[in-house]
């Protein structure tokens, strides 16, 4: 029974796609609406996973649960502006700050419970030299909890140990891209480089990162790998404090220059990250922090507080809208393909009435006509999702290149297209394939 069943399933498919290949023109016509809606899924899956990637990248880049303090710079022109105007006033005396310092990076971590880690940066531009290669590069003043909160790590040698912290002493780790630039053919561990006025030793090399040009410009962030890290006690010793620049206004200039405002460039870190111990505490904690340094700068907002999770996810939303977008296009696309179907299959059964009429007249059973237009039905749909299954593969490759959109294809949504298009192709097949079976034979035969 079953090899009769079998063989009359064989037949009917063999009948179907006779019928297609005798009118390819309109078969490849009703199937252009299952191609541009598979295409569009392949597509929007390849481009949503591709943010997605980006995104979590971009987290990796940040640190989670971090938050971000930088100082803000007062304009020279809203200087000029309070001088011209004589706002030289006790209460403008009395909000001076210092700006962001190494004691509120202290403050931050002894006084904020929710606080994990923290990392101050100071950021100075120098001309490095060795060995008669010169570049001008980004040095860095820091501490050890700045690699673990930005994700990393070394390549060879050491970390800088707590003599080096204290010390202010003349040692660095340099960043891959800066061990490719001076030191090609040699081990960099040990050799001494001069930077700005100073000699340092090298102890260390940083793994490299992989960082776009859009992501580091989407995130406002360096290129890790082209810096210089030196503690950031060394950075205050050797090359630039300007706290003590502070202090020895106030000491040795006279009363009316010390009632001037002071430009404020003075600030000593050029950023402070912290670290909360979770999720859920970073707002709570930025707002404590902002109130706290705004209590210790004197009610002067001379720094910003931001939280990059939230900027990613906030950006990741806006990917999904976009992505539900696509998703709504490419399933319009696959609806109105299979509407074509199911209209292109009725006409095709009034066109075949008297075909249908021989074909039961010779003892073929409804069963037979109903499996024979679902397969045609079927074959289109699958045909027109393995042609739109290469055209969003070629779409997705083309916006990778072309658009610089991250696009990642998976063996998944090629999957999944394929099982959408087959069920297309059977939902809307099945209403011409019944109406088909329900013929009249007697009425068919006499069809013209």
């Amino acid at each position: 029974m079953r090899k009769i069943w079998g063989a009359r399933n064989m037949n009917n498919l063999n009948i179907a796609l006779d019928s297609l290949v005798a009118n390819r023109l309109r078969s490849f016509l009703t199937a252009l609406g299952i191609i541009f809606g598979v295409g569009a899924v392949i597509a929007m899956l390849a481009i949503g996973r591709g943010a997605k990637e980006e995104i979590m990248n971009q987290m990796k880049l940040v640190g989670v649960n971090n938050i971000v303090i930088k100082p803000v710079l007062e304009d020279k022109k809203d200087e000029e502006e309070k001088a011209a105007q004589g706002k030289n006033t006790e209460e403008e005396k009395k909000k001076f700050s210092k700006g962001l310092s190494l004691q509120d990076a202290h403050s931050i971590l002894k006084m904020v419970p929710t606080v994990e880690a923290i990392s101050p940066e100071m950021i100075l531009e120098q001309d490095v030299i060795y060995s008669g290669k010169s570049k001008r590069l980004k040095m860095v003043g820091v501490e050890p909890s700045f690699f673990a909160l930005n994700n990393i790590g070394l390549s060879s040698g050491k970390m800088f140990n707590e003599q080096h912290l204290g010390g202010g002493e003349g040692v660095c780790i340099i960043g891959a891209g800066v061990k490719r630039k001076f030191f090609i053919s040699e081990d960099p561990l040990g050799k001494v480089i001069k930077c700005g006025q100073q000699w340092l030793k090298i102890i260390g090399v940083t793994d490299e990162k992989l960082i776009s040009s859009a992501t580091k410009q989407n995130l406002g962030i360096r290129d890790y790998n082209m810096d210089i890290y030196v503690p950031i006690r060394t950075t205050l010793v050797r090359y630039r404090n300007p706290a003590i620049r502070i202090e020895h206004r106030s000491w040795f200039e006279d009363d009316d220059s010390r009632n001037q405002p002071v430009n404020q460039s003075v600030h000593q870190l050029d950023q402070l990250v912290v670290k909360v111990q979770q999720p859920e505490q970073l707002t709570a904690s930025a707002g404590i922090i902002s109130r706290m340094l705004k209590r210790r700068h004197s009610d002067v907002m001379d720094f910003e507080v931001s939280i990059p999770e939230q900027l990613l996810q906030q950006q990741q939303k806006t990917k999904d809208v976009f992505n539900i977008v696509l998703s709504a296009i490419a399933g319009i696309s696959l609806l109105v393909g299979g509407i074509g179907i199911m209209n292109i299959m009725l006409a095709s059964v009034l066109e075949r009435t008297k075909e249908i009429g021989i074909r039961m007249a010779l003892g073929a059973q409804k069963r037979d006509i109903v499996m024979q237009f679902l397969f045609e039905a079927v074959l289109i749909s699958l045909c027109g999702g393995f042609i739109g299954i290469i055209l969003g593969v070629l779409g997705a490759y083309i916006v990778d290149k072309v658009a610089d959109i991250k696009t990642i294809i998976s063996v998944i949504s090629i999957f999944l297209s394929f099982v959408l298009a087959s069920s297309v192709g059977l939902i809307f097949g099945i209403s011409p394939a019944r109406k088909a079976a329900n013929q009249n034979p007697i009425e068919c035969l006499r069809h013209a």
